[in-house]
């Protein structure tokens, strides 16, 4: 599976996508069924990105990393 590589715990709400941005910082952005809202950093802890890597938000809330089959 993935390994866990951020310090930083996120705590979610349910209605809204968390992903990590561009900039490497934890973003939420609402879901379609979820009215108003706003696109919002979250996190504080900014995360490198390599290359043949999926980021993700993990069940208990950090940022981890699986390797890509087709990278």
């Amino acid at each position: 599976m993935g390994e866990r590589i951020g310090k930083e715990k996120v705590e979610r709400e349910a209605g809204y996508l968390y992903f990590i941005g561009k900039d490497g910082y934890v973003w939420r952005a609402p879901m379609k069924r979820t009215k108003g809202g706003s696109k919002k950093k979250v996190g504080t802890e900014q995360i490198r990105k390599d290359s043949g890597y999926m980021y993700y938000i993990d069940k208990q809330g950090y940022v981890a990393r699986a390797k890509m089959k087709n990278a």
